[in-house]
């Protein structure tokens, strides 16, 4: 095969690539199973286009297709797969004991997420506290890159363009949402605190804090987190959470280093 014959393969392999990952991200977003047509209409795709996708993925095993419903839904082949990319995930591994002593200490439920597709992050770890009324996070958990105390520092970090930010904002679901002058002034005070903290706009009665973790170009690429009810959360402990997740953050730094990875 020439140089021309590879480049002219790859091209027409790659829309076929990235349609299929549409699909799968978008099957992976919905609640319900769905019918060939309202994914196509969803992502811009031709029918029968979206079809053969679907009863390839189908085949092996990423999706699965209900006869009598006529929809489809994500599969048990991607666990696999997602397993295999946790168990590689140095961060996730390393992390995951020092979020099971950040709940034990402060009764919140630790969490770690990294940026995965646009716009997304994705639960890599978690800790649950013992306390008997607790929030229920799954690993593999996906939401919004700006929501939240995360979305706060994503926005510090990550996005520049004013405009951006603003269109992707008005698009985000809060119960107690703040204005987006106010909520620019909070992304102001993260950047410059080096931490966010969402006490009940996102979620009425939860105090969610977060720091972040740098990659390429002071970039943030994953965030540690801790979710605690308001009433047991109190202001003054803040600062005390803070400290424990930034040293939290330091010791995943120098363990990296030390390991090389």
């Amino acid at each position: 095969m020439t140089g021309e014959d590879k480049k002219s393969t790859t091209k027409r392999q790659v829309p076929a690539v990235t349609r299929a990952l549409a699909i799968l991200r978008f099957l992976a977003r919905s609640n319900e199973p769905v019918g060939v047509n309202p994914i196509a209409r969803e992502l811009g795709l031709i029918p029968s286009t979206c079809l053969h996708i679907l009863r390839v993925l189908e085949e092996e095993g990423l999706v699965e297709f209900d006869s009598n419903l006529k929809r489809y839904t994500m599969g048990i082949g991607i666990l696999p797969l997602a397993r295999a990319a946790l168990q590689r995930n140095t961060f996730s591994v390393l992390i995951q004991p020092k979020l099971s002593d950040l709940s034990a200490r402060f009764g919140v439920t630790g969490i770690a997420t990294q940026l995965s597709e646009p716009g997304q992050m994705v639960v890599i770890a978690l800790s649950q506290s013992n306390i008997p009324f607790r929030l229920q996070v799954d690993l593999g958990s996906r939401f919004p890159a700006l929501i939240s105390a995360t979305g706060r520092l994503f926005a510090a970090f990550n996005v520049q363009d004013e405009t951006e930010l603003a269109n992707r904002f008005q698009k985000l679901t809060w119960d107690h949402p703040p204005t987006f002058e106010n909520w620019r002034e909070e992304v102001k005070s993260a950047r410059e605190l080096g931490y966010a903290v969402d006490q009940g706009s996102y979620i009425s009665g939860v105090t969610v804090v977060a720091v972040p973790v740098f990659g390429a170009n002071h970039t943030m690429t994953r965030s540690i987190v801790a979710i605690g009810i308001s009433e047991r959360l109190k202001e003054k402990q803040i600062p005390k959470l803070v400290k424990a997740m930034m040293a939290i953050r330091e010791d995943i730094e120098n363990m990296q280093i030390d390991t090389g990875r």
